[in-house]
């Protein structure tokens, strides 16, 4: 494009418009002192905490047509189910390392046929099922040091019935009564 040599003039050019003066503000209202405040009622000391007093060793629950237990029976129960917890817990430490040595064993599969390998998947599977049912066990030991300690051993945890002295001192990690046991086993059987 050519120029032409005309500059643009400030003819076309629109003037701004005049700046107005501020408006003075109006005065705000006058603020109102608020009431005083009302003294507050002083609050009552509370009386103090009184510390819960011990719990006192609840006998355990027996049939009604045997003695109560004494402590060497329930020292005795006690001490059977934490031999039993012991030896639970070293069951599952040997089950444990036994199942490590399939896995490990079933990684040599350099040779073996299908019937190989089927017998160490079972013998897998049927260690972990035997860990399973002893971690059951002894979970149930842990259960029943619970009931002992916070009173509830030897309720039926169906009817809330007496279990029966005798029967816990024969399988002390028992939670149901005989007539519970025996209609719980016709259910699943």
């Amino acid at each position: 494009m050519a120029s032409t040599g005309r500059s643009v003039s400030s003819k076309g050019a629109k003037k701004a418009a005049p700046v107005k003066k501020a408006v003075p503000a109006k005065k705000a209202a006058p603020v109102k002192k608020a009431a005083p405040a009302k003294k507050a009622v002083p609050a009552k000391k509370a009386a103090p905490v009184k510390k819960a007093a011990p719990a006192k060793k609840r006998s355990l629950v027996v049939r009604e047509d045997e003695s109560p237990w004494t402590a060497a029976e329930i020292s005795d129960v006690r001490e059977q189910l934490l031999a039993h917890g012991v030896a639970l817990e070293t069951e599952i430490e040997a089950t444990e390392a036994d199942i490590a040595d399939l896995v490990a064993d079933s990684g040599d599969g350099a040779g073996d046929d299908q019937a190989d390998a089927g017998t160490k998947t079972f013998e897998r599977e049927h260690e972990m099922s035997l860990a399973n049912n002893v971690r059951a066990m002894l979970q149930q030991v842990r259960h029943a040091l619970n009931r002992i300690d916070d009173g509830t051993y030897g309720i039926c945890e169906t009817c809330a019935k007496p279990i029966g002295k005798y029967r816990l001192q024969a399988f002390p990690r028992a939670t149901m009564c005989v007539a519970c046991k025996q209609a719980e086993e016709r259910r699943f059987a």
